[in-house]
């Protein structure tokens, strides 16, 4: 079990307190599904409302996972006023093998989210390192990637997060509405 699965004192502090992360649960799954909502409006998307049909699946996507420890974790802050202020979550995925990484497993960062009302308090930072603990200490990760916003550069680097030496590409196939 990672140090940081129970409260954990992050690398920042409110008001002059330590941040307390604390790994999710099932409990929490609501909580993650509003974080991605926000993260996602912030990138210029639209998330509709509380009933657009992307959050239930979502809802169940974090629901099939939570159980999953050794390839799935989020990571929370809690505000006694606003409920969940801060996550990151991390997903393992499996690929062939190689010489650098022979499990073949590639962590990936995710829903990285902040509410804007406890922003630059250092909560996003210690979502993230408690993440990048987790990926250490209870998978069999060697590479983690992300996808980063211009505003989030600067917090990854901070980790160590680089580009690249192949970077990614992608196609968007169409598909019909479901």
């Amino acid at each position: 079990m990672t140090t940081v699965s129970a409260d954990r004192m992050g690398g920042g502090s409110a008001h002059g307190r330590p941040v307390r992360v604390r790994r999710a649960t099932i409990a929490d799954v609501g909580a993650l599904v509003r974080m991605r909502a926000l993260m996602l409006a912030d990138m210029g998307m639209d998330v509709g409302d509380d009933t657009a049909a992307w959050r239930a699946d979502a809802a169940r996507w974090f629901t099939d996972r939570m159980p999953r420890g050794d390839v799935f974790a989020a990571f929370l802050v809690e505000d006694a006023e606003l409920g969940v202020v801060a996550c990151a979550v991390g997903a393992c995925d499996a690929h062939a093998p190689s010489p650098s990484n022979p499990s073949g497993l590639h962590g990936h960062v995710s829903n990285v989210s902040t509410d804007p009302r406890r922003r630059r308090l250092g909560y996003a930072r210690a979502c993230v390192d408690a993440l990048l603990t987790w990926f250490r200490q209870e998978t069999r990760v060697t590479v983690v990637g992300l996808n980063a916003t211009g505003d989030g550069t600067g917090l990854y680097e901070s980790f160590g997060f680089a580009p690249p030496a192949h970077p990614s590409l992608q196609l968007r196939t169409a598909r019909p509405p479901a």
